[in-house]
């Protein structure tokens, strides 16, 4: 087995940072941390109120006159749990093991290598006076996974570099080249209850793989919460009366949702319910049978519940999420392989007198965002729900040349004996904003290998891990 070596800096600062829960929100603790770190190490930095934090470390010896080198990374996690899991990600540290020889994996929730791998990184080059490098400016950013917040509050004149490598990517051999731009688009559904005295049930709908909705989103895996919608709509065809009581599913709006569950009455027979469920259930086996085999519908009768949505109210929310827009829309047809265009609807929660749902949109052009948006409020307005635009961030567009892309390359195949994969990726990116700063910012994307970010499944492979730091070391040096 892989050892996780905590003798090796990164390896440490990576189970140092584990200790901390980091969820989006919840990051003052991790900067506290990196500032820390700062101060102890007479390192100039700047904290500043989104609770970003840049590190400032001068060029080592012959590299005096050499251009700054931007490294960023952002510190907060998504927070993902298996439903058998009690973790707390306000106050719990992450149960870090090593699994299948050489994988690095949480026990039952998300591992945070997105972006934990470049904290760690940044923390092991700053805590090391051996290696070679011009000046350097670290960034540490917050709320990435939830809009690019911090980003977007940072004072961009704090920045001298005009080059900077994202330690935000993966593949270990691979580069972004441009990522997209996007927004939430936030619904909410007006409700009102009456009282019920019908039998109450609970919808449940699991099994299904989940992940990232920018680099997955166009893999064709089942959504959560437009299943238990599409349920209930089917089960209304099919003859069921029903009434809505509350519809939670999903944890993050970058997460396609894997598990949603409906609470609803209905004086239809039980047997009738079931039944059909299980029709319903046959089909998406059928349809999701080579993307998310393991989808599961389940309907049981649960504790009676003394109201419930009205007919009006049921209608108007079972209707509007199930003739929503979702998922995979527009490839790129100059990129092989690149989704231009997708939403996400990864979050619906029941608030009182409403239902809030959030929907992630994604697109490197801003016509396709827009256009999604007036999708979105369009229906919106037909069924007397309100949208909010929150956190829009800009696109990283592709720059044909790259003095960084060239270095990565030949770094590559001195180290590793292997070739640069340059990549649009569909996911947003912090490099966006950075982008913006100049015109001639020259940006790279590294990192090594991870799979099934954004689930509990995530996991980080140690031994690419070793060999990335490495790329990345000597990336530094080249930089003169």
């Amino acid at each position: 087995m892989y050892e996780f070596d905590l003798s090796k800096p990164y390896c440490y600062y990576f189970n140092e940072i584990s200790k901390i829960p980091h969820g989006s929100y919840n990051e003052k603790a991790i900067s506290d941390y990196v500032a820390d770190f700062a101060k102890k190490r007479n390192l100039k930095y700047v904290q500043d109120e989104a609770m970003n934090v840049i590190i400032y470390k001068e060029a080592s010896k012959g590299y005096e006159d050499s251009k700054p080198l931007l490294l960023e990374a952002h510190m907060d996690m998504v927070c993902e749990k298996n439903k058998s899991s009690d973790h707390d990600f306000m106050k719990d540290p992450l149960d870090l093991e090593v699994i299948d020889e050489e994988w690095l994996s949480a026990r039952g929730t998300t591992l945070g290598s997105d972006d934990g791998y470049g904290v760690s990184y940044m923390l092991s080059i700053l805590d090391d006076d051996t290696l070679v490098h011009p000046s350097l400016e670290c960034c540490f950013t917050v709320e990435e996974e939830v809009g690019m917040g911090g980003v977007s509050r940072l004072d961009t004149s704090l920045f001298k570099a005009r080059r900077m490598i994202s330690l935000d990517g993966g593949g270990e051999v691979q580069t972004a080249t441009s990522s997209s731009g996007g927004c939430d688009a936030m619904q909410y559904v007006p409700v009102n209850y009456t009282d019920n005295s019908s039998e109450t049930y609970k919808l449940s709908i699991s099994g299904l793989s989940g992940g990232h909705s920018g680099g997955q989103i166009h893999m064709e895996k089942g959504n959560s919460i437009k299943t238990a919608v599409r349920v209930l709509k089917l089960l209304e065809l099919k003859g069921i009366k029903l009434n809505t009581v509350s519809i939670e599913g999903g944890l993050k709006r970058n997460a396609i949702p894997r598990e949603c569950d409906v609470i609803f009455t209905s004086d239809n027979d039980y047997e009738d319910i079931i039944k059909y469920a299980k029709e319903i259930l046959k089909d998406l086996k059928t349809e999701l049978e080579f993307s998310d085999a393991g989808v599961n519908v389940e309907v049981n009768k649960t504790d009676k519940v003394s109201r419930h949505m009205d007919d009006e109210s049921t209608r108007r929310l079972i209707d509007y999420i199930y003739l929503s827009i979702n998922g995979f829309q527009h490839r790129s047809m100059a990129i092989e392989g690149l989704t231009l265009a997708s939403l996400n609807i990864g979050v619906i929660r029941t608030e009182d007198d409403k239902v809030v749902i959030q929907t992630m949109i994604r697109s490197a052009l801003s016509s396709y965002v827009d256009e999604m948006l007036n999708n979105i409020k369009t229906l919106a307005k037909v069924f007397g729900v309100s949208v909010e635009n929150k956190g829009r961030y800009p696109g990283w567009n592709y720059k044909a040349e790259s003095d960084l892309r060239i270095k990565l390359d030949k770094v590559l195949h001195e180290v590793l004996g292997k070739e640069l994969v340059c990549q649009a990726t569909h996911g947003g990116l912090e490099c966006g904003v950075f982008a913006s700063i100049s015109e001639d910012m020259d940006i790279v994307s590294y990192g090594p290998v991870q799979l099934d970010i954004h689930t509990p499944d995530e996991r980080l492979n140690l031994p690419s891990f070793d060999r990335a730091y490495k790329v990345l070391v000597r990336m530094l040096k080249e930089c003169k």
